[in-house]
C-alpha cells in the first residue's frame, strides 16, 4: 500500500483525546474491537493453513507450478477472501461497522508483508517471525475508522464516530477544533484505543501551519550539544542538567504490591491442569490497576521527553545528538530497567519532527564517535574509559569535568565548523551527509515527512584522532 504524503506546506499530525464513553457505547467499542481481532486470526489461519498445505505438498516433490496457490496477503486481496467468507464465519458482520474488519486486515498484511520482507532481506533489524493470533487477553484493543461520519462537535467536548455516534471526551478539543474552523486542519483518520483502563481517540490530522520559532519564545544559542543519559534525562552543552523522572522507579513498589496480589487471584492459566480457564474478577481488577500504573510511568515519561525536547527544537538553531544503540545498552542486565526507563531513543525520535515544525536543525553524530572519551578542551582521546568513571580527567591539559558535560561539549563542537553548504566538515574531513530520522503518519510517529537531519561524525574515529574546535 502506498503511503500517504500530503501536499506541500502540509504535515500528517495526531491528536489524542481520553473518551468518556456510556456503558452501551463501551459494549459497542469492545465489539468493533473483537470483530478486528476476530477476522485477523481468521484470515491468519487460512494463510497459515496455505503454507503447511504448500510445505507438504513440496514434501513429496510436488513441482512449484502445481502447488496449492498462495491466499494473497494484500490489503485488496484479503478484503475479497474475508468479503466471501464473512457470511458463513460471521453472520453477525453487519453489527458492527466495516472498518472493524479493515483494520483487521490492514494490521495482518502488514505483519505479514514484514514477515516476507525481513525473510528476503529487504527489512533492517531484527528478523521478524510468521505472525501469531491475537489473544483476547494479551492483545490491545484498538479500531480505526477512515470513512464515514468522522468529526468534532461544536461544543468541544464530543466526537463523532461511525457506528458509535457521539462520544463525550473528558478534555477539551479546541486545539483540534480551532483548526478545523479555520481550514488548516483536516482529519484523515480516528484510531480507538483501550489503554490504562481508559478509551482514547486519536485523530490523524493533515494540518498547515508555519515554520519557525514561535514570537514569545527567546533564543537561547545557536548550536546545542545534547548527551542522553540514565543519572540525568540529558545533559546539555551549556551547562545545563535535566532531571530523570524514572517514573517507573518510583512506580516499582506500587507495581510489586499489584502484581503479588495478583499472584494471589484465579488467572486465566491453571498451572495444575496446564490448561486455560475462566479468570476470576478479582484478577481483572487487580490487572486493571497494573494496566493503569503502566499508563501513568509512560504518561510521565512522555511528558518530561516532550517538554525538553520542544524547549530544544524551539530556542536552538542546530541540536546535535548521538545516534545510540539502545538495543545493545538494554542487553547489560544491571543497567536494563534503568535505560528502558529513560527511553533515551525518544530523544532523537521527537526532535526529528520537531526540528521540522519550528525551523531548526537535527544534526546525529555517527554511535562510533567518542564523545565521552575525547577531551573538549584539547581533543585528546583516551583509550579506555569505563561507565564507573563519572568524571572526565585529561591526562595532557588537565581538563577534569563531568562526563555527559564533556560529551555535550563535544557534540556540540562537531557542527560549529560545519559549513552546511558544503558536503563534509573541513576541519575534521569526515563527511556530513543527510540521513533521515525515522517518521510515519500520527497513528506513530507525529511528522510525516522527513526532516533534515545531519550524519556528522560518520567515520569511526581512532584513538590518535584529535577533534579541533574554536577557541
Amino acid at each position: 500500500m502506498r503511503r500517504y504524503e500530503p501536499p506541500d506546506g502540509w504535515l500528517v499530525q495526531a491528536y489524542r483525546f481520553a473518551l468518556e464513553p456510556t456503558g452501551a457505547q463501551v459494549e459497542n467499542l469492545l465489539r468493533h474491537c473483537g470483530a478486528a481481532r476476530f477476522v485477523f486470526n481468521h484470515m491468519l489461519a487460512r494463510v497459515g493453513a496455505v503454507r503447511a498445505q504448500r510445505e507438504a505438498e513440496a514434501s513429496y516433490g510436488v513441482a512449484e507450478a502445481d502447488l496449492t496457490p498462495w491466499q494473497g496477503w494484500s490489503l485488496p486481496a484479503l478484503r475479497r477472501t474475508w468479503n466471501q467468507a464473512k457470511p458463513v464465519v460471521a453472520p453477525w458482520w453487519g453489527e458492527v461497522s466495516k472498518e472493524a474488519f479493515n483494520t483487521g486486515l490492514d494490521a495482518l498484511s502488514r505483519a505479514l508483508n514484514s514477515w516476507q520482507a525481513s525473510r528476503s532481506g529487504g527489512r533492517k533489524g531484527r528478523q521478524v517471525g510468521f505472525p501469531k493470533f491475537k489473544s483476547r487477553n494479551r492483545s490491545r484493543m484498538s479500531v480505526r475508522f477512515t470513512t464515514g461520519a468522522i468529526r468534532i462537535e461544536a461544543d468541544r467536548r464530543h466526537v463523532v464516530l461511525p457506528r458509535l455516534g457521539r462520544i463525550r471526551t473528558a478534555e477539551s478539543t479546541r486545539k483540534l477544533a480551532r483548526r478545523v474552523e479555520a481550514g488548516t486542519a483536516r482529519i484523515l483518520s480516528a484510531t480507538v484505543t483501550y489503554t490504562g483502563s481508559r478509551w482514547f481517540c486519536s485523530f490523524q490530522v493533515e494540518v498547515s501551519r508555519p515554520t519557525g520559532r514561535p514570537a514569545h519564545i527567546p533564543r537561547l544559542g545557536a548550536t546545542v550539544g545534547v548527551d542522553a543519559g540514565v543519572k540525568h534525562l540529558a545533559v546539555l552543552s551549556t551547562g545545563a542538567q535535566v532531571p530523570n523522572p524514572a517514573p517507573l522507579r518510583a512506580a516499582l513498589k506500587k507495581l510489586a504490591k499489584a502484581q503479588r496480589t495478583a499472584a494471589r487471584r484465579i488467572g486465566p492459566y491453571d498451572p495444575a491442569t496446564r490448561k486455560r480457564r475462566e479468570a476470576s474478577n478479582r484478577w481483572r481488577r487487580t490487572q486493571r490497576r497494573v494496566s493503569r500504573l503502566h499508563a501513568l510511568v509512560a504518561a510521565a515519561r512522555a511528558d518530561a521527553w516532550h517538554q525538553l525536547t520542544t524547549r530544544l527544537a524551539q530556542r536552538y538553531d542546530r541540536i546535535v545528538v548521538e545516534d545510540l544503540n539502545v538495543t545493545g545498552m538494554v542487553r547489560n542486565r544491571r543497567l536494563a530497567r534503568s535505560v528502558a526507563d529513560a527511553s533515551p531513543a525518544t530523544l532523537r525520535r521527537h526532535l526529528g519532527y520537531k526540528t521540522q515544525w519550528y525551523g531548526s536543525t537535527l544534526h546525529v553524530a555517527d554511535r562510533w564517535y567518542p564523545s565521552s572519551k575525547t577531551c573538549s578542551n584539547c581533543g585528546a582521546v583516551k583509550p579506555k574509559l569505563p561507565l564507573s568513571e563519572r568524571t572526565f580527567t585529561c591526562q595532557s591539559c588537565g581538563l577534569v569535568l563531568d562526563r555527559d558535560l564533556n560529551a555535550a561539549r563535544n557534540l556540540a563542537a562537531l557542527v560549529r565548523h560545519v559549513d552546511l553548504e558544503l558536503p563534509g566538515d573541513a576541519k575534521t574531513g569526515r563527511g556530513a551527509c543527510g540521513r533521515p530520522a525515522p517518521s510515519g503518519g500520527a497513528a506513530g510517529h507525529e511528522a510525516s515527512r522527513p526532516p533534515h537531519v545531519v550524519n556528522v561524525a560518520q567515520q569511526r574515529t581512532t584513538t590518535n584522532h584529535e577533534l579541533t574546535h574554536a577557541s
